[in-house]
């Protein structure tokens, strides 16, 4: 039997198509939204002026809340990774540069 399975990102703001995935963090959380272009456009612009005068940190790598997430940031950019093309074993250390293809999706 074939089965297909679409995926359809939904604008989590006005309901909308979604093109892709958004994430951010403020005061140590992390949040994702899904956004069409237009709401991409508005989220950038509104952030712009605090982007433009903050400092930019180092991704957190070990501890503090991150660490809860981590199993579920992992198993997302393995099937990002592979729905994109890319090879990627089912357990263990994805490489960084892999990563860094997903966090700059």
């Amino acid at each position: 039997m074939a089965k297909r399975v679409v995926e359809t990102l939904i604008d989590d703001l006005d309901g909308s198509d979604a093109d892709r995935t958004v994430s951010f963090a403020l005061d140590g959380d992390q949040y994702s939204i899904d956004l069409s272009g237009e709401n991409i456009d508005k989220l950038e612009a509104a952030l712009a002026p605090y982007i433009g005068a903050a400092r930019k940190t180092a991704s957190r790598g070990g501890g503090g809340r991150r660490r809860s997430s981590a199993a579920g940031d992992t198993k997302d950019a393995r099937e990002w990774l592979r729905s994109n093309g890319h090879q990627v074993s089912d357990r263990g250390r994805i490489p960084a540069p892999l990563i860094e293809l997903y966090r700059n999706r």
